[in-house]
């Protein structure tokens, strides 16, 4: 069996290079996914990280979409509750309307940040979150046609119809997915605990909507492939230094892979990275086959999204095209 794979993108922002680096790598991501034949390229709505340059998430979906030509783009995610739904809905309404037929809008209800950027974000913290259903069903309001007598329009974005993905890491998104009809992406990549849990839920809940008819499931993973074992455990040792930062509460730059993790990593970094990147595909292209084969017959998911965590940008674009290799995916 195969099914479509995808890319999501943070635009990394690697140790020793620039944010303007960052960019052109990633425009450079989505010209060689295009190529190889994934469904889509996704950004990630961070804030505040020196490792991430995808902030201002719909501008940055603008420049990738100007170098490609049919590939899918979208947000994985926008992070609903730091903006106006009105906002988001002119943002991704216009970049409908400039690239029509290849926008999504997936969404997430985390800040994407520490609380004090979380502020510095919003209006104010009271209760955005709580109203996350009802700024959903606002976002769909905007993208539908207007109706007689309506006040607010989002010019553009009335009529454009983006699709609507939720995402989550937690059983909270699967069973609002379910609900509201929507596809759904599980952020297994980083969040693995509840990822079965989630897959049952969504599809247990699931209420066809105008939209979708039928549940639509895509799972997070990150993959690092390489020509042997040795060098794609090298390369992973990137987002695994990356992870232990978050958890020390630094923030840095995307790390240079080290040939040694074991010097700068406990025995509790250990296990934290064991658990976290439990379903993380890491190997040459057969050893990645064999993992990733095993993960689709688990979970029955109808798409992947893959995060390729890699600090050499050529070692990040080969490992794109090895992983279209494996003959598990479905050429978009």
């Amino acid at each position: 069996m195969t099914l479509p794979f995808s890319i999501l993108d943070l635009a990394p922002i690697a140790e020793g290079s620039s944010i303007a680096n960052a960019f052109n790598n990633s425009r450079k991501l989505a010209v060689q996914a295009e190529a190889s034949g994934y469904n889509r390229v996704w950004l990630a709505e961070h804030h505040g990280m020196f490792g991430v340059a995808s902030s201002a998430t719909a501008v940055v979906l603008g420049h990738i979409a100007a170098a490609t030509s049919k590939i899918r783009i979208g947000s994985g995610g926008v992070m609903l509750p730091n903006h106006s739904p009105l906002v988001i809905a002119e943002q991704f309404g216009t970049l409908a309307t400039l690239y029509p037929d290849r926008v999504d809008l997936g969404l997430g209800r985390a800040p994407g940040t520490d609380m004090a950027t979380a502020r510095a974000l919003r209006r104010n913290l009271t209760s955005e979150v709580d109203n996350y259903p009802d700024d959903i069903r606002e976002l769909q309001h905007y993208f539908s046609g207007p109706t007689a007598g309506q006040n607010i329009v989002a010019v553009p974005g009335a009529n454009t119809h983006v699709p609507i993905w939720l995402l989550g890491s937690s059983l909270y998104s699967a069973k609002l997915a379910g609900q509201f009809g929507l596809p759904y992406s599980f952020a297994s990549h980083f969040a693995p605990d509840q990822l079965f849990d989630a897959i049952s839920l969504y599809r247990a809940t699931f209420q066809a909507s105008e939209q979708a008819q039928k549940p639509y499931m895509m799972a997070g993973l990150m993959a690092v492939v390489a020509d042997s074992d040795e060098e794609a455990d090298y390369l992973f040792t990137s987002v695994q230094q990356q992870f232990m930062n978050l958890r020390r509460g630094v923030n840095r730059p995307f790390a240079r892979p080290v040939d040694d993790l074991s010097k700068i990593c406990t025995d509790a970094d250990q296990a934290m990275l064991s658990n976290i990147l439990r379903y993380a595909m890491v190997g040459s292209k057969q050893t990645v086959t064999d993992k990733l084969s095993q993960f689709i017959e688990a979970t029955n998911v109808h798409e992947l999204i893959v995060s390729m965590p890699i600090h050499d940008a050529n070692a990040r674009l080969k490992s794109v095209q090895l992983l279209a290799e494996t003959g598990l995916m479905k050429v978009c």
